[in-house]
């Protein structure tokens, strides 16, 4: 009754509504007479009309922003992604697609495409958009700066940086003397050429320098800890320098520009006296994401768009009061994560790519066309490298490091990446830098950023020592088990299967915990703190299991080969690895070994003598576990979790005698863990092979209350409830799901086992 009742409602409002607005429109038309009313001519039809209705929205200034957008953040994504792949750093990617989208590729063979999809006429589009996205980037890399490590361990830090700082602006300043007569613009005074050229020559890009810090597992050493400080000072100084330097360019004179830097150190003072007190206090009753309301977060972000306007107006650029207002927020960790969450997402992937692909488009290789300028862009680069990489490898030889450390912390120093950009587009902006400068300049940019891996990996080479992160205390003659984990239940879930095989073996045995996390989700600034976070439920849970394990943490950019070079360095006797997934959540098999694979519905039992049919899945493969398996040349178990909690229940399928090798993990199981282990001989393949049935009778004569033999006939309803673990290989996996057994409706959790 109710429902109809609605239905009469819905009718009658909707429909008299409608003949009420029909009515309306009809007596409206009497109101046209004596206007004059633009009609469609008789010819066009409909779909003409729509044609060009369609053509004229593609032409609007904000669908043509969203194409480019799209465009932009596809290219960046694929060239990054690229790039890591071949061990570079995400943001030499980025740049490249940004310069592949301008006039020196696209523009180069697509010159008309290029031209329709970036028109000149919406550069100042893609400029605002790209200078809010450095806002907020420099506003997270003011906030990655951990100022309690400039204070506690600055000493040589402070002497490394300011040198290589002081020399390549020398060398730098130098250098312009000779190019200022055939590149510098017209009307463009010594002075302000030089010290911008000065100061490009000395950026460090401290983001892409801690991310291969960590990369290279050295951020806990000696060495990585001065290299981050030397690039935290470098920052710093350097913008303090830019600063003056824009105040200078713009002012004209070093006289006329002293009423700029004074108001830029007054400006510093509130920022320090006045502004960061205030924002500790709000940081103190504001700690956590849950009462960080919105509300709170607007006062920061009207602080941060307050500063960077101030410094805009004072004349020494909007990036500086963004950077400025990252270093003063509060120094709590998990306040300053929250914030790094909330912004350095859109950033970098929305924002940032809008200001590779804005540089690219002034970036023209076309430029550079004949073979002096290119000798030109070969000093500019030779100077940069000697004033940067050696200048700094010098100073640091000179308070005391080896020769080794002293040219690694030069090849790091020596990395720009996107801070050298954002110096070069002010220059350009202020028109203290010429295209054909400016182009120079990008290309030694990416040369020096791009050199620092292999200039690590050669100087490894040539003093024929490595960084190893392997645990000292692991000795050659114990059982030592490494368990890879991404988060922290599937940690758990690992640790107690590891467990399981060394109980009570603890003094001849090492369980090692590997995190690995991808170097561009991490930052300089919370990387101790995220460490901690990761191990703190691992290590509750070795506490409660009275199992002492040793921790490694890296960032990297190949998770996969990472784990198997750990592996194979450490000569672990087993790596186990989780899925993560149910076996019931896609297909395992397809994501383990990359072929269709039948899913069996557990509400309906399959068995092939019922004809009942299960669901064919074409999954695709599992890139990660697929590259794992390929690349680690050590026993791997891949443990398909489902809230593994004990491990004293355990079946293991036994197809033919390649699974020999299962019955030394039974037998740990047994000895350690005093697990109950049911093997289950399939098709009667133990009965026919002599090896593989004295192997498991030797195991039941030793451990005959913990292990039980049956054939697959004779496994009981209710069986598969009672196990807490498959254990099988992986070749076996393949004929479990072949045989399409009936008991593959309830499988536990599963251990797959790779000799």
């Amino acid at each position: 009754m109710r429902n109809l009742r609605n239905a009469i409602f819905y009718i009658g409002v909707t429909g008299g509504f409608t003949a009420l607005m029909f009515w309306i429109v009809s007596k409206g038309k009497s109101l046209e007479i004596g206007r004059e009313i633009v009609a469609h001519s008789s010819k066009d039809t409909l779909l003409n009309q729509f044609i060009v209705s369609i053509l004229n929205n593609l032409e609007h200034p904000l669908a043509l922003l969203l194409l480019q957008i799209i465009v932009i953040i596809i290219v960046a994504r694929l060239f990054g992604w690229i790039f890591r792949k071949i061990g570079q750093p995400t943001v030499i990617g980025e740049i490249i697609a940004g310069i592949a989208l301008g006039p020196s590729l696209f523009g180069m063979y697509y010159h008309d495409l290029q031209v329709g999809l970036f028109p000149d006429a919406s550069m100042g589009n893609l400029q605002i958009l790209s200078q809010i996205g450095l806002i907020l980037f420099m506003f997270v890399i003011g906030m990655e700066l951990d100022l309690k490590v400039l204070k506690n361990k600055a000493n040589d830090a402070v002497v490394i940086s300011h040198a290589s700082i002081v020399i390549p602006f020398t060398l730098g300043i130098g250098l312009s003397y000779y190019i200022y007569d055939q590149f510098a613009p017209v009307g463009v005074e010594f002075l302000s050429f030089s010290l911008f050229m000065g100061i490009a020559m000395s950026i460090t890009a401290f983001p892409v320098l801690a991310r291969i810090v960590q990369e290279r597992g050295i951020h806990k050493t000696k060495l990585g800890t001065i290299v981050i400080t030397c690039a935290a000072a470098d920052d710093i100084t350097a913008w303090c320098i830019l600063a003056a330097v824009i105040a200078i360019v713009k002012a004209g004179t070093f006289a006329s520009s002293l009423y700029i830097i004074m108001l830029a150190v007054a400006y510093v003072l509130a920022m320090l006296f006045l502004v960061k007190p205030f924002l500790k206090k709000i940081g103190d009753l504001y700690s956590s994401s849950e009462s960080l309301s919105k509300p709170v977060v607007a006062i920061f972000l009207v602080t941060l768009i307050s500063s960077a306007y101030l410094t805009e107006i004072i004349g020494i650029h909007a990036l500086f009061g963004a950077f400025m207002t990252g270093a003063i927020m509060p120094d709590i960790t998990k306040f300053r994560n929250v914030f790094i969450e909330k912004v350095e997402d859109i950033a970098i992937i929305l924002f940032l790519p809008l200001f590779f692909v804005f540089t690219g488009i002034r970036t023209e290789i076309g430029l550079i066309n004949d073979s002096y300028l290119w000798e030109v862009t070969g000093l500019i680069i030779l100077v940069a490298v000697v004033g940067k990489f050696f200048g700094s490898a010098l100073a640091a030889k000179f308070v005391g490091q080896n020769w080794k450390d002293s040219l690694t912390i030069g090849a790091l120093m020596n990395t720009r990446g996107l801070m050298e950009l954002v110096v070069l587009n002010i220059g350009y902006e202020l028109g203290v830098l010429s295209p054909k400068i400016f182009t120079m300049m990008v290309i030694m940019a990416l040369v020096t950023t791009f050199m620092t891996g292999p200039a690590i990996d050669i100087i490894n080479f040539v003093f024929k020592t490595k960084d190893v992160i392997i645990p000292r205390d692991i000795l050659h003659n114990q059982f030592k088990i490494l368990i890879s984990f991404g988060n922290n239940e599937k940690g758990k879930s690992l640790l107690r299967l590891a467990n399981s095989f060394v109980k009570k073996q603890q003094d001849k045995s090492n369980i090692t915990a590997l995190h690995l996390s991808l170097s561009d989700e991490m930052h300089a600034y919370n990387l101790e703190e995220y460490e901690k976070e990761i191990f703190h439920p691992l290590l509750n849970e070795s506490e409660l299991l009275h199992q002492e394990i040793s921790t490694i943490f890296k960032a990297t950019v190949d998770i996969e080969t990472d784990i198997a070079d750990i592996a194979t360095k450490g000569d672990y006797d087993l790596i186990l690895v989780g899925l993560g997934k149910s076996i019931f959540e896609g297909s395992l098999l397809g994501k383990i070994l990359g072929f269709t694979t039948r899913i069996i519905n557990p509400d309906r039992l399959l068995d092939k003598f019922t004809g009942k049919e299960g669901l064919f899945v074409n999954s695709p493969f599992d890139d990660r576990t697929r590259l794992i398996i390929s690349k680690c040349k050590r026993p791997l178990g891949i443990l398909v979790d489902k809230d593994l909690q004990t491990v004293n229940h355990v079946f293991v399928p036994i197809f033919n005698l390649e699974d020999l090798f299962l019955v030394d993990y039974a037998q740990k199981l047994i000895y350690n863990n005093n697990s109950m282990i049911t093997i289950i001989d399939i098709n009667e393949e133990i009965k026919k092979d002599f090896e593989l049935a004295k192997a498991i009778t030797e195991l039941k004569n030793n451990y005959s209350a913990n292990v039980a033999l049956l054939d697959e006939k004779e496994m009981k309803a209710g069986f598969l409830a009672q196990q807490d673990l498959m254990m099988l290989s992986l070749e076996s996996w393949k004929n479990l799901v072949d045989s399409q057994s009936i008991w593959l409706t309830n499988v536990p959790s599963t251990l797959i086992i790779k000799p």
